[in-house]
């Protein structure tokens, strides 16, 4: 489906990059210079998010296949092309990458005053790789994009970040790129079996069941790092106490889920065999993650780590769901991330405002917030319920399908994966009682402003947003029906195929 043969995709992708090279050839005094980046940033990712809204509105939610298909000849003699499109498992990710992009921009208009240009042309440019990974339909191209991603957060983090960035963005890049190389050994394997590096051709082609588990561990290496999983998520406590606010909410809102949506594009339908082998490890690491980073989050003196610890267990829920292998636990699973890509996104802009004005995350440095900052207490109660997952809010919902497909897998496995919602409420309630309630002893606390226009501009569509998934969750949901039941049955036919066939043998 792509009308008259417009390609959309390479627009929603590429744009950004006009955006860079707009603000590359600026020229003036350094005040001038920053005002135009920040304004061209501003726009381009604008546009960019109109566009996708019309992806959205022209997504036919009840095809299962891969939509809005484009194909450009690249490397033909090795089956590599430049190839786009999108599936109801991909579609809402390239919306909420080009959602938190201006908000991104627009929360950090203030909070960053040195290298403004360059800030600006790092996060466009991450806006390019982001959207191209979830449109990618070539393994070469998704695989660009996927490590593209690195270079702009290691600078973002690097750059602009806090005292210990350059620790902090050395020890992002070499974790999540050591992974990436045993992902390239997987790719050029399955090249070599399949003679191609087209997804939807890679999606049917059955490769042995000896050499799935190695091709499994190898993905496993690079998408674990990614989301992450226990005990590989040590670099992103240290990743978002570092990083700018808008570092921080691009790297839970849409890097965290590169790595799930690598389980659900590749592993999951791919491999079947090994992902069925692998599921009951993947629920121990899952149920560690979701149970030990939430009384770890419980201990933290710092904001920014506290919820931090809190995506680490907010996406072992997610991996939970991926491998029920049943239609609930894979809609949990990709309604969960869309809702923490959200409402994270949202708690560490919270965090922003305040760091903003007292310069410090000490969570023991605050208290009585909610007399001299009633708007702003509001805000962070609406994120911190929807974390919590509060019926009526986008916590809700996914963490509610992903007990329910564990149930069909395990009693035990929905009884563990759940206690992440009590933690979870133990956490985030002791985190906004200390900063929000009380009474105010400090007296620079007792000058603090409320939140600008600016900021509530920021805000705005991510409580709208986290409202509209708690309280019609099926808009979303809708979206990705037909491709999970897809994948469900291509995952079944798979596993029942390999039985006939080791039947057969003996």
């Amino acid at each position: 489906m792509n009308a008259a043969g417009f390609p959309i995709l390479s627009l929603i992708t590429w744009l950004p990059m006009v955006g860079c090279i707009v603000i590359m050839s600026v020229r003036g005094d350094e005040e001038t210079v920053a005002s135009n980046a920040r304004w061209t940033a501003l726009w381009t990712s604008l546009i960019v998010f109109v566009l996708s809204l019309i992806l959205w509105f022209r997504f036919d939610p009840g095809e299962a296949g891969f939509q809005f298909n484009e194909s450009v000849a690249w490397l033909p003699e090795f089956g590599v092309g430049y190839r786009m499109g999108v599936d109801g498992i991909s579609v809402l990710f390239v919306l909420l990458s080009t959602l938190l992009t201006p908000i991104c921009i627009l929360s950090a208009w203030e909070a960053i005053h040195t290298r403004v240009r360059e800030f600006m042309l790092a996060f466009l440019i991450l806006e390019t790789m982001m959207v191209g990974m979830f449109c990618a339909l070539d393994f070469v191209v998704f695989y660009v994009f996927f490590e593209g991603v690195l270079i702009p957060m290691f600078l973002i983090i690097g750059v602009w970040g806090g005292p210990r960035r350059v620790y902090a963005s050395f020890k992002f890049f070499l974790y999540t790129l050591t992974g990436s190389v045993l992902m390239l050994l997987a790719l050029l394997t399955m090249w070599f079996v399949a003679g191609t590096t087209d997804i939807p051709t890679l999606l049917r082609t059955a490769f042995p069941a000896s050499m799935q588990t190695w091709l499994f561990l190898a993905f496993l290496a690079s998408f674990a790092v990614k989301v992450p999983m226990w005990p590989v998520h040590t670099w992103l406590p240290d990743a978002h106490v570092e990083a700018p606010t808008a570092g921080s909410v691009i790297l839970a809102g849409v890097l965290l889920k590169m790595g799930a949506y690598g389980f659900l594009r590749f592993s999951v339908p791919m491999l079947p065999i090994a992902s069925q082998s692998f599921a009951p490890i993947i629920f121990g690491l899952s149920v560690i993650a979701v149970i030990y980073t939430s009384l770890v989050a419980l201990a933290q003196e710092d904001m920014k780590k506290l919820i931090a610890y809190s995506s680490v267990a907010h996406m072992g829920v997610v991996t939970i769901g991926i491998f029920t292998f049943n239609v609930q636990g894979i809609q949990g699973a990709m309604f969960q991330m869309l809702s923490h890509g959200v409402v994270s996104g949202a708690l560490f802009l919270c965090v922003g405002v305040i760091y903003d004005r007292m310069h410090t995350r000490e969570i023991a440095r605050y208290g009585g917030l909610a007399d001299r900052m009633p708007r702003y207490a509001l805000t962070f109660m609406v994120f911190t319920m929807a974390s919590i997952g509060l019926p009526g809010t986008s916590g809700f919902v996914g963490e509610f399908l992903v007990i329910v497909g564990s149930l069909q897998v395990s009693f035990w496995l929905a009884l563990l994966g759940g206690m992440g919602m009590i933690l979870g409420a133990a956490y985030m309630l002791w985190l906004y009682r200390r900063v929000v309630f009380g009474s105010i002893t400090r007296d620079d606390l007792k000058s603090i402003l409320d939140m600008s226009p600016r900021e509530w501009a920021v805000f705005a569509p991510l409580i709208l947003l986290t409202l509209w998934m708690g309280i019609y969750p099926s808009s979303f949901t809708g979206f990705f029906d037909a491709s999970v039941a897809a994948m469900v049955q291509h995952h079944t036919a798979a596993l029942t195929s390999a039985v006939k066939f080791a039947q057969a043998v003996h």
